[in-house]
């Protein structure tokens, strides 16, 4: 009643629905116990009368089971508690199913016993329960006389043993004549209970177990009636549970024998297709991946791997064979990613057989791949990334040399496209499979179809270099030791380990293609590119690509990645690279080596011999880092930066050293050094590697690499040269010039070598063909040779000039710069000047190698010295070079004196110096006997010497003119005295004079300006001393008037017209037939009346440009014109001084400014017409100058204005015209006051222009023209002469 209240209780619709899961005539009766206690209400006693009842329809009792199959979908433990209330009745109930699964034909119907069954048995767990079932099933096989109706029956065991899988090995130990049925199943002629069986079979042969009990069965009846089964199933049904079965079987290495024992394939194509009745495993799996489904496609495939995973040396040449491999290559176009994934594992194994090569399936499918990897990387299945990639690795790998795999550049650039994609994906398990497909793509035979794609290439090598750069940037999260992130750092640091390996063998072969395309012209570059378009494409751009990015990706990586972890490996391929690029760019090997020692690769390489390479480890990385140093030894000894080239010979003994010794030398630093400085007897084994170690010493010491204390290194070299000495061994050269080397730099500023340690030095130089072998140009080294006396007096002459020889740029450099500049030193020159100040007798090899030295070398070494010179002052070297120079000259004129030009090439060079010399001397010095023999000496050179040694005279004259005018006036008269002695210097002079008005502007003007500037100052100084003349001077007086009119410069008058017309070493001559002088220009010969006035209104003319310098000179050669002619005739001085057009004159030079007065040359200039009382000129002038004057600072004036003031005022005083007493007085009382400071001063304007070249060059920068010189030998004497002196003036003007 409560069932019948309850059912009753129910909605409409719903009520129905579950009314319809009950019995309704007989659930009355039935126990609530019975019934579900939730939707759906499905009664287990209503379902036990209702489903055996006939009278029921097919209809209703597919609605129960279906009801009883949803509510145990949903409510399993209420309905598992419902039907194990009663065992009995859950017995009954499994058979009562089971019954009705027999009996019923409606697929439906059965279906949904079967799901039934099989759920409440899993559910159950009921050992009973199974046991009840698979009797039933055991008996219903047994029973049947056919097996038509066991479909049903054999898929219920089938689903159940799948169900529960350990009813497997029960099925086959308790119930095994069921096999029998089975094989009965197999040949009956309907598909679906073929379909059953096979799919039964899987399950069964899923456990190992009931495989291993199945094994005879297998191999006496179920193996040809399966494979013929298989091959004859047409239904999809069929064919995957036989592909199923066949992948259970294929676990097992036995069965999988037996299968393609069975079916073994003649080798001959002919009978390929086996005996009749007959089909072998792999052309059963062909016919199945021909076909169009997809999923036959992937099973068959997965069959084909899992035969291949056993064995495929032993069985994929069956499958070749049957030219599976070409249908997998068309499968690879397949949207489908799990069969390309398939066929991607398959051909991975079939790749490891040779024959899949040589039968060009590759060739074949090679263009599948590619295009498959292409389509692949666009989806986001990285599994099929990382496979697609090693089957194109192994591909690439395995494809034999002879067989090209790429017939066309544009294969080839497809296929390095796509690797370039993949390499660059963010996934790192991908990205590394990629870096093996490149390595295995970058070889000669993939890339030898024509043209070679240099750019692909380079653009392929650096995504691969850029990726792994981009890992190795990435930071790694480091912890306190022992923490889990800490370890994930080191997994990660693992990683990036075995991914730059990988990334550096791809590059390695890269390296190694370009090696290998330097011997074929072919590859060298584009033959298609026109020859008028640049060629960019070419082998020698790639390999200066690998170069540079060797040094701007590979070097940083691993040293990155040296510093978090070291890995043998790693550096073992990184050192190959390196080394393989000394061959790739020949021509940058030698700035790759410096710049590889520079960064510490030397020590690196010692470092991993040390740690790794004792004894016989690691005899790959031993040799691979002796092969780096050797290379790179060779390229940095091959080309030294500053020394010269070793020999040839030189060189293959020091190679076949390093070849012989690197690989033995596995010693750290403090090893090394005392191996090096073992003193006991050495043998000849242990040499070569003192050798060795010492050779790269000197290359990382002189790349700035010095990872050993310098003061160890230092008494280990020495002790290693003592140990040759007494061994009595010579060194190679190579050897003994890195020793020596070391040795210099390795010194302390303030140390010396031991004398044992220099005369071992001394003793080996000795014995050495030429220095320069063994010379290395460095400062240290030319301070090892000159402070220390026994090395200098022997070696310092040949080091120098070799050091000089090294010098061409910094002399370049001090060459260029003007007298009075002060740049900074080269390095190089500070610290030979340091030397020099030091030692000062240096000076006298430095004089020698002038001398001596070819010129270019001579010049350097004046050059230097003229810089020292000038910038050290208070180094007094006069008389040390003057005397050596005395010595040279002495032992020149006595070989050479009659031709001197023919005693040295280099002799202009040391009368250059000697006269830097003099010029640094003070004046009022007197002239000692040294000074007067060298005076002489260079006189009578100069006397040998004819107008055209111009490189030798103008030298000389520069000195002789310094030695007269630098010194007291006693040693002026003596040195005078000896100067017009030389007769032969006279006529030079007057040979040379006749030249002026022939050579205006040739290259000797200069020379010319120097004669008439001597001559003048010779003449000054006969008129001084009253010297005796024993030779005269003739000169032309129109010519030189002449001169003084036409030439450009205005300079010269300077020091023109102020000697005395008569003077007696200069004679002036009238030119040519002239008429008879008028009886008022006797009185002034050789001048004329006319003469005088063309002076005055020259000398006017050129005052009026108001140039300081040249309004100087102009004053004076009026004061010396106004002289000469008031002497003879008074009256026309007179005249000329006061002409009007003086006063015009005046108006216009004291026009400038304010105080324009205060100039020396106007002061002077108003001096001289005071004097002769040219009234109508200064009328206001003079009283406007006192008073100016006598307002302003004196002390503020130069000294050259206060004396021009001085004279002007004493000259007024003279003359009366001092009218205002007062300002008179004060004047005076100033003057007075200053008069020593005025008398001190030289005057403003000198009495000489000297043609002396500035400090910086050979040559004269400037000298006087011819007028300048012509004008400075007729200056007429003043009543106060002004001692000459050298005027340093070097920014006259070109119009001047």
């Amino acid at each position: 009643m409560a069932v019948r209240e309850a059912a009753a209780g129910l909605p409409g619709p719903g009520r129905d629905e579950e009314a319809a899961l009950l019995f309704e005539s007989a659930h009355y009766r039935h126990e609530s116990r019975w019934l579900l206690p939730v939707s759906p209400r499905c009664c287990l006693a209503c379902a036990l009368e209702l489903l055996p009842e006939p009278g029921v329809s097919l209809v209703r009792k597919k609605h129960v089971l279906s009801g009883f199959r949803d509510a145990l979908m949903k409510h399993a433990s209420l309905v598992v508690q419902l039907v194990a209330q009663d065992q009995k009745v859950c017995i009954h109930f499994i058979s009562m199913l089971f019954g009705l699964l027999c009996n019923v034909e409606d697929g439906s119907i059965t279906d949904l016993c079967i799901e039934v069954l099989i759920q409440l048995t899993t559910q159950l767990k009921l050992e009973q329960t199974i046991h009840c079932l698979l009797d039933e099933c055991h008996k219903e096989l047994c029973s049947m006389p056919s097996m038509r109706g066991s479909l049903a029956t054999l898929t219920l065991l089938g689903k159940l043993v799948d169900a529960v899988p350990a009813l497997a090995d029960k099925l086959v130990m308790e119930h095994g004549d069921l096999m029998e049925h089975l094989l009965r199943g197999l040949v009956y002629p309907n598909e679906g209970v073929q379909a059953s069986v096979c799919y039964l079979y899987g399950k069964l042969y899923s456990s190992p177990v009931a495989a291993e009990m199945l094994l005879g069965h297998f191999r006496e009846k179920l193996c040809p009636l399966f494979l013929s089964t298989m091959d004859g199933a047409h239904t999809k049904e069929l064919q995957i549970n036989c592909l199923g079965l066949l992948k259970q079987l294929l676990k097992y290495d036995l069965f999988m024998s037996m299968l393609m024992n069975k079916s073994a394939l003649v080798e001959s194509a002919e009978s390929v297709e086996g005996p009749p009745g007959e089909t072998p495993l792999p052309l059963v799996l062909k016919k199945l991946l021909l076909s169009r489904d997809e999923t036959l496609q992937v099973a068959s495939a997965q069959c084909i791997t899992a035969v291949l995973v056993h064995s495929p040396a032993k069985h994929a040449l069956a499958f070749i064979h049957a030219d599976i491999p070409e249908f997998l290559f068309e499968h690879l176009s397949s949207s489908s990613e799990v069969l390309v994934w398939s066929c991607y594992n398959c051909l991975i194994l079939l790749a490891e057989e040779p024959l899949f090569f040589s039968k060009c399936h590759t060739v074949y499918g090679i263009e599948s791949v590619v295009r498959s990897l292409q389509e692949s990387l666009r989806m986001n299945n990285t599994e099929l990334h990382k496979q697609g990639l090693l089957l194109f690795a192994e591909i690439l790998t395995r494809q034999p040399e002879e067989i090209k795999l790429f017939t066309s550049s544009a294969m080839c650039r497809d296929a390095g496209r796509a690797l370039r994609e993949a390499v660059s994906s963010p996934v790192l398990e991908v990205a590394a499979e990629a870096l093996k497909a490149i390595s295995a793509f970058l070889r000669k035979d993939h890339q030898s179809a024509l043209p070679v794609l240099y750019k692909e290439l380079q653009a392929l090598v650096k995504a691969m270099l850029s990726r792994c750069a981009d890992l190795s940037q990435t930071p790694l999260n480091w912890r306190p030791l022992g923490h889990a992130s800490n370890r994930n750092s080191e997994r990660a640091i693992l990683r990036r380990g075995k991914f730059l390996l990988n990334t550096l063998e791809g590059f390695r072969n890269a390296c190694r293609l370009a090696m290998e395309f330097q011997r074929e012209p072919s590859a060298q570059e584009n033959p298609f590119t026109a020859p008028s378009a640049e060629k960019e494409d070419t082998l020698e751009a790639f390999s200066e690509f690998l170069l540079s990015a060797c040094d701007s990706l590979c070097i940083p990586m691993v040293m990155r990645y040296w510093e978090q972890a070291t890995h043998p490996a790693v550096m073992e391929v990184f050192l190959s690279v390196l080394h393989s690029l000394f061959v790739i760019v020949p021509h940058m090997k030698e700035k790759f080596s410096k710049k590889l020692a520079a960064s510490s690769f030397i020590r690196l390489a010692l470092e991993l011999k040390a740690r790794f390479c004792s004894g016989l480890s690691h005899s790959a990385l031993n040799q691979v880092c002796s092969s780096f140093l050797y290379y790179m030894c060779i390229s940095l000894l091959s080309a030294p930066e500053k020394t010269g080239p070793p020999s040839q010979e030189e060189l293959s003994a020091v190679s076949e050293l390093l070849q012989h010794g690197l690989p033995q030398i596995s010693s750290r630093g403090p090893e090394s050094l005392a191996l090096l400085s073992d003193r006991q007897y050495v043998e000849e084994a242990a040499r070569q590697r003192q050798y060795c170690i010492l050779l790269l010493f000197y290359l990382a010491y002189i790349h700035e690499d010095r990872f050993v204390s310098k003061t160890k290194l230092f008494m280990a070299v020495q002790s290693f040269l003592l140990s040759l000495q007494d061994q009595g061994e010579r060194p190679p050269l190579l050897v003994f010039r890195a020793s020596v080397c070391l040795l210099a730099t390795c010194q302390d500023k303030d140390g010396t070598l031991d004398e044992a340690v220099v005369g071992a030095i001394r003793k080996f130089l000795e014995d050495t063909p030429d220095l320069h072998r063994v010379y290395t140009h460095h400062p240290l080294l030319l301070r090892l040779f000159l402070l220390h006396p026994e090395l200098m007096r022997r070696f310092g002459h040949r080091v120098l000039e070799l050091w000089f020889s090294w010098e061409e740029s910094s002399c370049e450099e001090l060459d260029g710069v003007p007298s009075a500049g002060q740049p900074t030193l080269p390095a190089s020159v500070a610290a030979l000047f340091h030397i020099l100040r030091s030692s000062p007798s240096i000076l006298l090899i430095l004089l020698d190698l002038i001398c001596s030295s070819p010129v270019d070398i001579a010049r350097r070494v004046l050059i230097v010295l003229k810089t020292f010179l000038r910038r050290n002052e208070d180094v007094q070297v006069g008389g040390l070079i003057r005397g050596h120079f005395l010595m040279i000259l002495q032992h020149l004129l006595m070989e050479h004196g009659s031709s001197p030009s023919g005693a040295s090439g280099n002799l202009p060079l040391l009368l250059n110096l000697l006269s830097l010399v003099q010029l640094r001397n003070e004046s009022e010095q007197e002239l000692d006997s040294m000074a007067m023999n060298l005076l002489h000496q260079v006189s009578k050179l100069c006397g040998t010497c004819s107008p055209a040694d111009s490189d030798i005279l103008q030298p000389s004259f520069n000195f002789l003119y310094c030695s007269l005018h630098q010194t007291t006036l006693g040693s002026q008269r003596r040195a005078a005295a000896v100067l017009l002695s030389s007769t032969a210097l006279i006529e030079l002079l007057e040979k040379m004079l006749a030249l002026t008005w022939a050579e205006e502007g040739s290259p000797r003007t200069g020379l010319l300006c120097s004669a008439w500037l001597l001559t003048a100052s010779f003449s000054a100084q006969q008129h001084k001393g009253s010297l005796q003349v024993h030779q005269t001077l003739s000169v032309e007086l129109d010519q030189v008037l002449k001169a003084l009119s036409v030439l450009k410069r205005k300079a010269a008058l300077l020091s023109a017209l102020q000697q005395n017309f008569s003077s007696a070493l200069v004679a002036l001559l009238p030119s040519g037939a002239q008429s008879p002088p008028a009886p008022e220009d006797t009185v002034l010969a050789p001048l004329g009346t006319s003469q005088v006035l063309s002076l005055v209104i020259g000398l006017q003319n050129l005052l009026v440009q108001k140039d300081p310098l040249l309004s100087h000179a102009c004053v004076g050669c009026l004061e010396a014109l106004l002289d000469y002619v008031h002497a003879r005739s008074p009256h026309v001085a007179l005249h000329v001084a006061c002409q009007p057009w003086n006063r015009f004159l005046m108006f216009t030079l004291l026009e400038a400014g304010e105080n324009s007065f205060f100039k020396p040359e106007i002061l002077r200039l108003m001096t001289l017409f005071v004097r002769f009382q040219s009234s109508s000129i200064l009328s206001q002038e003079v009283g406007h100058v006192l008073q100016g004057a006598a307002s302003t600072d004196l002390s503020t004036l130069p000294g050259s204005t206060l004396q021009a003031l001085h004279g002007f005022f004493l000259q007024v005083q003279s003359m009366g015209l001092l009218t205002d007493h007062s300002v008179a007085q004060t004047l005076q009382a100033s003057l007075e006051s200053l008069s020593p400071r005025a008398s001190l001063a030289q005057p403003a304007l000198q009495d000489m222009l000297y043609p002396f070249s500035h400090l910086g060059a050979l040559a004269c920068t400037w000298s006087p023209r011819p007028r300048e010189a012509v004008a400075s030998c007729f200056r007429a004497e003043r009543r106060s002469v002004y001692s000459p002196v050298l005027l340093r003036q070097a920014g006259v003007s070109e119009n001047n």
